[in-house]
């Protein structure tokens, strides 16, 4: 997966007054040799325990599901769906449930769930969307429900994307290893340049770079190359293994008949809405930090987005120019939020790019307006990052380390964003990444209470990627991560993953009109 082009430098990321090494790691050598040492035991760190924790969690919601036969697994065109309590008419403001049965090709009804579902309604001719609330019972049945926000005839859809067995399977898979992705590090020293191995985890006997992240020390490998030290490595690019952890069975479960035909849809009727939602039913308070979002958080209606738990900031360019006045605003992730900067320019005459050089594959970004004191910065996310370009490492942003470097008041604000380049490595190491994220987000906060921090989640993507590495079964595993880490913390969340399908772009990056709802989000938290 390339990411966008575009990046800062460590030089203007420092403008917080803090000095910023050009060395982005902590270095040190590390040798794996033929003798045995015995090791003290060490007792678990807190944040080994937290994983431990969610593994199991996670491990319980998605157990084993091995099969014979294809017959044995869930099928849509056997699975059936019943309206309950079905209406002659409905109101906008109706919730509709919707009881769906699981069967296997067989039309035997299964006895477990954990499929992946996606459930949306939509009026194409009103430019409407919205996700609809999966409850798994765990014994075959889900309650599908879908709140009527508009007036019209509503189409709506229930996809099976994976059955049950494929879940599990793919969850087997990804926690299988690190080598589906091999990295190449480009060491420089003068005139001399050498390519060697890097990643996450490194089975050699060679001499090795170790490059520590953070306060928990979160790791990356490289074979030291002959005759040049660590602080030599200066570019990193990726590329994918044709690797399987999946059985030939388990692949059959990921085969479709049909170009493009990735999810089988399960009929339900369309229904038509009248009546409008009493204006005393809509919510008035302002969209703040801190609020808990439901699901769904919002649906789409001619084409603009509607929040349905706080009343958003509808933004032109005049109040937008008025909201950005004076703020600092860091955009820290990936490719995802790096869209933003090149959206603003579009309705932000005044503001300009920042004539910065450009290292390897990502240009970096910086968004200036002088005269009303704006200054927008994005910097990618540090390892892993997944593109067949070099980049250079100097400028890569370890979210946790870039946040303890932030100072600020009232007119700062973070926007953060990662998942799509961990999708296919093994979970903890996601899990690990959050957990810091959000420790360094205490400490932010503790300094400065008053500095805005808004958490945007993965966008759904095409559902012709490599399932087994970049499927979005693993961007709503990081769904789930996410949404339990930083519950209890004191932050916006632009919940992309319920826009996105409400919208049912399927697409990593969405169109403008998407990217601008998402800005109207975050300009609505800090304004």
């Amino acid at each position: 997966m390339n990411s966008m082009s575009c990046l800062l430098s460590f030089q203007l990321w420092s403008a917080t007054n803090v000095p910023v090494s050009l060395n982005p790691w902590n270095i040190s050598t590390n040798f794996l040799c033929s003798e045995i040492k015995m090791s003290p035991v060490k007792t678990p760190t807190e944040t080994e325990l937290r994983i431990r924790k969610i593994l199991k969690t996670l491990n319980q919601l998605i157990p084993p599901r091995p099969f014979t036969h294809m017959n044995t697994t869930t099928s849509a065109t056997h699975s059936t769906v019943t309206i309950l309590n079905p209406r002659d008419t409905y109101c906008r403001g109706d919730q509709l449930d919707i009881l769906l049965e699981a069967k296997d090709h067989l039309g035997h009804r299964k006895e477990y769930g954990g499929d992946f579902l996606r459930a949306r309604m939509s009026s194409p001719a009103l430019k409407a969307g919205a996700s609809g609330k999966v409850t798994d019972f765990n014994n075959g049945t889900y309650l599908v429900s879908f709140t009527l926000f508009w007036e019209g005839q509503v189409s709506l859809s229930l996809l099976l994307i994976h059955p049950s067995e494929g879940v599990s399977a793919l969850w087997r898979a990804r926690n299988q290893g690190y080598d589906k992705i091999m990295f190449k590090g480009k060491f420089v020293n003068g005139t001399s340049q050498v390519f060697t191995e890097c990643g996450l985890t490194l089975n050699s006997s060679s001499e090795l770079c170790t490059y520590l992240y953070g306060r928990d020390q979160e790791a990356f490998y490289c074979k030291k190359p002959q005759h040049m030290p660590c602080e030599a490595l200066t570019y990193m690019s990726s590329r994918n293994r044709e690797i399987s952890y999946l059985s030939v069975k388990e692949k059959s479960l990921f085969h479709k008949t049909k170009k493009g035909d990735w999810c089988l849809h399960m009929p339900l009727p369309p229904l038509t809405t009248g009546s409008l939602l009493p204006e005393s039913e809509k919510s008035t308070e302002k969209c703040q930090i801190g609020m808990k979002i439901p699901v769904p958080g919002g649906y789409t209606l001619q084409g603009r987005w509607i929040t349905t738990f706080c009343n958003q900031i509808q933004l032109d360019t005049n109040n937008i120019n008025g909201c950005l006045k004076g703020k600092l605003i860091y955009l820290l992730g990936d490719s995802t939020i790096c869209q933003w900067i090149y959206y603003l320019p579009k309705v932000v005459k005044t503001l300009k790019f920042f004539d910065l050089h450009e290292t390897g594959s990502f240009p970096k970004r910086l968004l200036l307006d002088a005269g009303r004191h704006t200054q927008i910065q994005w910097k990618k996310h540090g390892f892993p990052i997944i593109t067949h370009n070099l980049y250079s490492v100097t400028d890569e942003a370890y979210i946790p380390r870039e946040i303890d470097l932030i100072s600020g008041d009232k007119n700062t604000a973070i926007a953060i964003t990662f998942g799509h380049h961990f999708r296919p490595f093994p979970i903890d190491l996601f899990i690990r990444r959050a957990i810091s994220i959000q420790k360094a987000i205490e400490r932010l906060l503790l300094r400065n209470p008053d500095i805005k921090v808004i958490i945007k989640t993965e966008n759904i993507r095409e559902m012709h990627v490599e399932t087994e590495w970049f499927g979005d079964f693993h961007g709503y595993i990081h769904y789930l991560i996410l949404n339990d880490i930083f519950k209890d913390l004191n932050v916006g969340v632009i919940d992309a993953w319920d826009m996105t399908i409400a919208y049912g772009t399927n697409n990593l990056h969405p169109p403008d009109h998407v990217i601008r709802t998402q800005i109207n989000m975050f300009l609505s938290y800090i304004c």
